[in-house]
């Protein structure tokens, strides 16, 4: 009797520990479920300039077109710094470079790193049971910092290619963070011309890419940005620029096509942003408007509304906070200098996003000049740090063909400004962006400006203090600021 009592028991309970063991599974199953997926699609140094959604008539994006209108598009989302590797950090890590040791670029001589106590993102959502995989442009560093559990190789220029080795990731069982950076726009090698009128090739060649239809454009049909000279060289690389955008957006096209065709398509959150501004002088390494001010347009299908301009103030400092709540993480927003703007998504207007901070230090290590800005509502600040100093060319600006057109012949002026102000530059900018979108009227050296620029000065300083920004001591030369000298 009592080994039957026995065995009646160890079978009730081994039903029971069965039964919590397949709902543990059920649970498991259902909150993974319930986790989006998501796409943060990174192009290299495209600006809003380039886009068909973005007003350009001439450029064909018809996917990012399509994304644009079935999600959400930003017309004032921008970047922290113009620069590929530090802009890569904030993307990734929610904080500003100054704070993390991402001060410009990881690779070669330059050895620029972040600081190995930084919880980026990749490895946050990992540790929350996404598979997280990278294909592309990496440029960060160290990886144990920015750890990707798969890491998919292909060309970073063939945006097809690209997209079809992603296609393991697409049918995870788990939900996936797939970060898709190219390589395009980029300009490509070898930065240095023969002859020196020749235009950067922005990774196009005359052979093409396998999968890819070639687009070109004929450079007197191209739109020359306000900042630029409208010259030969100009229009001749826009037009090489142009078409290894469309390269991007045939790439674009068919990952969305392979995740149509996963089945998962309406439980994933795409992303489509870039690192900064097209690689022209007075966009890439600038903190003005066209080295800063870039593309972000974001399809969550859990949202109803579609097509959407929303005229939010957003950075990429932002994005880290963003993606965790849109994943459903629970985090600490101490944790990160940006907010999550999750909520205001489907929003043309939402009130509280009127003010956005950039912080540039270098770009290769020989380009010191340190800008900290502060745009609130249509004023915008730029402190430049080192303004006695020459304003320092990255090398693939300096050989480009676009800037030596000006530079050998000697003329006095690079698109609307001077060649002597593009150089050297006040200590203080201070633009009114609704009546002066250029950026060419300096309000810092006029009078009746003097209370907006003491506030905008002022909310500089507490951001740089917020932020535990090194150059925070340049305004007093405070030395209380440098500490004990011991990292705890």
């Amino acid at each position: 009797m009592k080994t039957n009592l026995l065995k009646i028991s160890f079978i009730f309970v081994a039903i029971i520990l069965y039964s919590c063991s397949n709902t543990s599974k059920e649970l498991k199953i259902a909150e993974f479920i319930e986790k989006p997926n998501i796409i943060l699609f990174v192009a290299d140094d495209h600006g809003t300039d380039a886009l068909g959604c973005y007003g350009n008539p001439v450029i064909k994006t018809p996917n990012l077109d399509k994304l644009a209108s079935e999600g959400t598009m930003f017309n004032n989302a921008y970047c922290t710094t113009a620069s590929c590797a530090a802009s890569r950090s904030v993307i990734l890590s929610g904080k500003f470079g100054h704070a993390t040791g991402s001060y410009g670029h990881v690779h070669d001589y330059h050895h620029f790193s972040t600081y190995d106590n930084v919880k980026s993102l990749p490895v946050i959502l990992e540790n929350d049971g996404y598979e997280t995989a990278r294909v592309g442009k990496y440029h960060v560093a160290p990886e144990i910092v920015y750890h990707f559990n798969t890491v998919l190789e292909a060309n970073p220029r063939n945006t097809v290619e690209m997209a079809e080795q992603c296609r393991t990731v697409l049918n995870s069982e788990k939900p996936f963070f797939l970060y898709f950076c190219t390589d395009d726009p980029h300009r490509g090698h070898p930065f240095e011309p023969d002859p020196w009128n020749t235009p950067n090739s922005f990774g196009n060649k005359v052979e093409g890419y396998t999968g890819i239809e070639s687009v070109t454009y004929d450079p007197k049909d191209v739109l020359v940005p306000r900042f630029l000279p409208d010259t030969k060289e100009s229009r001749e690389e826009i037009a090489q620029y142009y078409q290894s955008v469309s390269r991007i957006d045939q790439g674009f096209g068919k990952l969305m096509k392979m995740l149509q065709e996963s089945g998962k398509a309406n439980n994933t959150i795409v992303m489509y942003i870039s690192d900064n501004g097209m690689a022209f002088p007075g966009a890439k390494t600038t903190v003005y408007e066209p080295g800063i001010k870039l593309p972000c347009i974001i399809k969550d299908p859990t949202n109803s509304t579609k097509g959407i301009t929303n005229n939010a103030m957003i950075s990429w400092v932002d994005l880290t906070p963003t993606i965790l709540d849109m994943a459903k993480v629970d985090y600490n927003e101490k944790d990160f200098h940006g907010k999550s703007f999750k909520n205001i998504v489907e929003k043309e207007n939402p009130k509280g996003w009127n003010e956005i901070y950039a912080s540039h230090t270098f770009h290769e290590i020989t380009m010191y000049y340190p800008m900290r800005v502060v745009r609130s509502d249509n004023y915008k600040l730029i402190w430049n740090i080192a303004w006695r100093l020459e304003y320092p060319f990255a090398s693939d600006l300096w050989a480009s063909s676009t800037w030596q057109g000006i530079h050998r012949n000697n003329v006095a002026a690079f698109g609307p400004k001077k060649v002597k102000d593009f150089l050297f530059r006040p200590e203080f900018e201070l633009y009114d962006l609704d009546k002066d979108p250029k950026e060419l009227n300096n309000l810092a050296i006029q009078t009746g400006f003097e209370k907006v620029l003491e506030t905008m000065k002022t909310k500089m300083k507490t951001y740089q203090t917020k932020t535990v920004d090194p150059w925070n001591i340049m305004w007093g030369h405070d030395t209380s600021l440098q500490g004990t000298g011991v990292n705890l």
